[in-house]
Parts: C-alpha cells; sequence; structure tokens
C-alpha cells in the first residue's frame, strides 16, 4: 500500500469474496471451516494463515488491526474489546511475578487502579514519575520491566517528551510502551521515537461518534505474539460486529481529527480570555509548559482541553450544572463535545492527595471539543462559566 495515512485508512481492506463487494460485509460468525483433516492440522499448528475462530481472528477484525498497524508504523498487532482490556492484555502477557513497572503517574484511573491495587497480588511492583521530572532513570530497578506513558496525559493534557523517553529505555532495555489514545495515529506516531508498543482505546476519537468500544495493541512483532497469545487464552477480543464500525470510522479519521484539533485551539485561545478561568492546558498554546516538545512530535494539539474554574470544587460542579447544550459523560473523542469535572467523577476514587500529585486540582474540568460550530461550542462554555 502508499505511505499516505488517508489512503490506507479508506483503501486497507479484507479480501474481496465471490460477490465483488465494494464495501467490506460484517463476518458475524463464531467460528470458520476447514477443507480437510490435514488444512486444520496446519491451520491449528500455526503453518498457514488462517481464520480458525472469532476469538482468536476475524476478517473484521484483522481489517481493522491491519489499518492500524500501518498507521503506527508498527510491524504487527492485536485488538481487544476495550482499551483497559488492551492495556491489561499488554501488561499480563509481558510480566512476570517479581517485575516492576515504571510509570508517569498522571495514568487513566483505571489504569491506576491496575498499578495500584491488582498488580500487586502478584507481586508486580510500580514506581511513578512527574511528568515534568527530568531524571527518571533513578527509578529504574534491576527488575524493571516496562516504561510506561500516555502523551498528552488524562486528563491534566501534560505532554512527555517521546524521543527522551525512548533513548532511556534503550539505554535500560526496557519495553516502552505509550498510550496514545488522545493524540489518535493521525497526530502522533510515538514508534518513531522508540515506543516498542502502542496502546489505543478505539472507544474515543478512532469510532469519534460514541457508538461502540475497542482497543488495541501495535508494536514489534515478537512481544504481540506474546500479547495474541495471552489474549486468545483469556478470551477478550473485539467483535466484529465493532471491528466493522471502528474500520469504517478510521476511512474519516483524518478529517475528523483535523477539525476538532481547529475548534479545540479555538475553545482553548476563548478560555484563556475568560476571568473565572485560572488556568488553560492545550498542548499547541504557548502558554503550555511543553509547548516546543508537542510541536516537535504532535501534528495539532488534539481535541482535550483541560481548564481550571475559580472556586474549586463546587465552581467545577457549578459549571456542569449550567452547562446546556455539550454533553455531561464519561466518553471522550466524540463528535460531541463533552466536559467532565474529574475530581467528582474520572478519577473521585483517588485520594486528595493523589488527584494534586497528577495536576487533578478541584476546579479542574476536562473538555473533549467536538464537531460542532464553534462559535456554539464557545457560546455554551461562556453562559456557564458566567
Amino acid at each position: 500500500m502508499t505511505e499516505n495515512f488517508e489512503t490506507n485508512a479508506i483503501r486497507i481492506q479484507s479480501e474481496r469474496s465471490h460477490f465483488d463487494e465494494h464495501s467490506t460485509p460484517l463476518y458475524l460468525t463464531s467460528s470458520f471451516v476447514f477443507q480437510d483433516a490435514e488444512d486444520m492440522r496446519a491451520s491449528f499448528a500455526e503453518e498457514k494463515q488462517k481464520n480458525l475462530y472469532s476469538r482468536f481472528s476475524n476478517p473484521n477484525v484483522n481489517e481493522f488491526t491491519e489499518k492500524i498497524v500501518k498507521m503506527e508504523g508498527a510491524e504487527a498487532g492485536y485488538s481487544f474489546a476495550t482499551g483497559m482490556a488492551a492495556i491489561y492484555s499488554t501488561f499480563a502477557a509481558l510480566l512476570n511475578s517479581g517485575d516492576h513497572i515504571l510509570s508517569c503517574q498522571s495514568v487513566f484511573g483505571s489504569t491506576h487502579t491496575l498499578f495500584t491495587k491488582y498488580f500487586p497480588k502478584w507481586n508486580i511492583e510500580t514506581t511513578y514519575f512527574k511528568a515534568d521530572e527530568t531524571d527518571i532513570e533513578k527509578y529504574i530497578k534491576p527488575n524493571t520491566k516496562i516504561l510506561y506513558l500516555e502523551t498528552p496525559t488524562n486528563p491534566a493534557i501534560e505532554v512527555l517528551d517521546l524521543e527522551v523517553m525512548g533513548e532511556i529505555s534503550k539505554k535500560h532495555n526496557l519495553i516502552f510502551v505509550v498510550d496514545n489514545c488522545f493524540a489518535t495515529p493521525y497526530l502522533q506516531q510515538p514508534i518513531k521515537y522508540g515506543a516498542d508498543l502502542v496502546v489505543h482505546s478505539a472507544t474515543k476519537l478512532i469510532d469519534g461518534q460514541g457508538r461502540v468500544l475497542g482497543g488495541v495493541t501495535v508494536g514489534k512483532a515478537d512481544l504481540i505474539h506474546e500479547i495474541y497469545f495471552f489474549a486468545r487464552n483469556t478470551g477478550p477480543a473485539m467483535s466484529p460486529f465493532n471491528a466493522w464500525i471502528l474500520s469504517k470510522s478510521l476511512e474519516t479519521l483524518a478529517i475528523r481529527v483535523e477539525k476538532h484539533c481547529e475548534n479545540a485551539q479555538k475553545v482553548a485561545e476563548f478560555l484563556e480570555t475568560h476571568p473565572n478561568v485560572s488556568l488553560v492546558k492545550y498542548p499547541f498554546l504557548k502558554s503550555h509548559p511543553n509547548y516546543e516538545i508537542a510541536k516537535k512530535q504532535m501534528k495539532l494539539g488534539g481535541n482535550i482541553v483541560a481548564f481550571e474554574v475559580k472556586g474549586g470544587i463546587e465552581a467545577g460542579r457549578n459549571f456542569l450544572n449550567n452547562i446546556k447544550m455539550c454533553s455531561l459523560s464519561a466518553n471522550l473523542g466524540d463528535t460531541r463535545t463533552i466536559v467532565t469535572h474529574p475530581a467528582s467523577t474520572t478519577h473521585s476514587k483517588l485520594s486528595d492527595d493523589e488527584r494534586n500529585e497528577v495536576g487533578i486540582t478541584a476546579g479542574l474540568v476536562r473538555c473533549s471539543v467536538g464537531l460542532e460550530n464553534v462559535e456554539d461550542i464557545i457560546c455554551d462554555l461562556k453562559q456557564a462559566l458566567d
């Protein structure tokens, strides 16, 4: 295929059937048949590539995965039922009891729960570093196996230097895993900067319309092979229907994300001028502390804007209560603009100290800027802030 992102998103398709369909059909089947005993034996022995069972692989899932692999510049991939299934399976497949994870502390709430509540049961330890720390090598131990981060982070929109992190990972022989959900492969390809694996919640911008759940991990073939066998035996597979939806969504990813970013830039610039907002975080605002890093590794700034409403937790809740058009939802990356108050919702299970450590202050609002007319988005935010 071509090296052009938009063309691959549209033209990578499953092989046509004898019906010569233009658009890939749905393959709603749990299993596949074999021509004879030898065909069945060779397929299960992996001497030939063939779909065996939809928990392992399926034409719709394969098509979606192949697109993400190509978009991210990866060697192989595997798709999952959800983004968290992708994150959990990636770690569970590659880690053993006694291993150590080094992670940026600004991670999604459920990922934090994995690291702090569940992995310790299996003697897997996690050490956190702050997003703005420059010397993270001091946290590396002899048993450190994975370096993990999100950039931009959720929900404080911090930006980490992928090139620096890639160099550290290579120096210490660590598996470098990046959650690229907020940027999508259209805005950022972490593998170019040394990432071994890239994880997405396809539920977000990749779907882009709040319809289905999905996750995907892509990267080095040998690592994906381990993840595939873990997932094949534990069952967190993506459904063919969801894969079909997500593959169609990728056809419009570039033009959607371009518009998301254009709207988000204008929303961020407006918020900087509002007297009831004390702080705005958006990667392509010059006021962002990591603006130059963002410009180096991202094509545009993404669709997520974080801002601090003056007046603390009650002011944040009051802001949500006064919203009229924008949605109050746990999702992001939708065509519809969504606002959330992390301190009382997505990150409410963290202590005050834990939230403050990762930049989730009492009045912080996360705005996933949608595709409505940007003046209508700004009008709604303004009346709620006023």
